[in-house]
């Protein structure tokens, strides 16, 4: 038998997936937690084989409990399941250890089948979730620009000259065109406007 945990905020959640579960011969619900905390403590004592874990819970949510459970190494695979699929969510999963990560439209066969893949571990992803990163896996990495360069561009963004943003910061003109360099190197820009543009384009501003 395949020992399984259950791990959601809302026990409604809970009580539908024992009920998907309980109807698949090898699989068998051990245990229940409503918190990230809960989890944690109930994993380190009954060590399930497959943890079926929300992401969205107050206090300790779905990753940061993830992350301690596989720190611990007791063994247990974790399946993050959820209604969210945004890149940092999946992101913050796979980085804290989860084998998968199943969104809560699968059907019963799906669950039951991430399960059982779990447990040979075999890496478990929804069709959009695999796709979102791989999307992410083949975008170059985002330039990153220092506190003090953001300070200047968004200076310079609201119509500040290079005097101007200098006697605003407390430092010379000079170092003012030094970090404007820098950032047009960064962002592969020519001019202060495209500067501005692109960091705000890429969220930076």
């Amino acid at each position: 038998m395949i020992r399984v945990m259950l791990v959601d905020d809302h026990p409604v959640v809970r009580e539908g997936l024992r009920g998907m579960l309980d109807a698949e011969p090898d699989l068998t619900v051990i245990g229940e937690a409503g918190s990230g905390e809960q989890a944690v403590e109930l994993a380190l004592a009954e060590r399930p084989d497959v943890i079926l874990m929300d992401l969205r819970m107050p206090g300790l949510d779905g990753a940061g409990a993830t992350e301690k459970i596989m720190s611990s190494d007791i063994g247990s695979r974790v399946i993050v399941l959820t209604t969210y699929e945004t890149d940092a969510d999946i992101l913050r999963a796979v980085e804290a250890g989860a084998t998968g990560y199943l969104l809560k439209d699968a059907s019963r066969a799906e669950l039951a089948g991430a399960i059982r893949a779990a447990t040979r571990g075999e890496t478990v992803l929804a069709p959009s979730v695999a796709g979102r990163l791989v999307r992410r896996m083949r975008q170059p990495a985002q330039p990153s620009l220092s506190a003090r360069e953001v300070e200047v561009l968004r200076l310079v963004g609201k119509g500040m000259t290079n005097a101007d943003v200098g006697a605003a910061l407390h430092i010379s003109e000079a170092t003012v065109k030094t970090h404007l360099l820098r950032v047009f190197n960064k962002l592969g820009v020519s001019d202060r406007t495209a500067a501005v543009t692109t960091a705000m384009e890429l969220g930076m501003l």
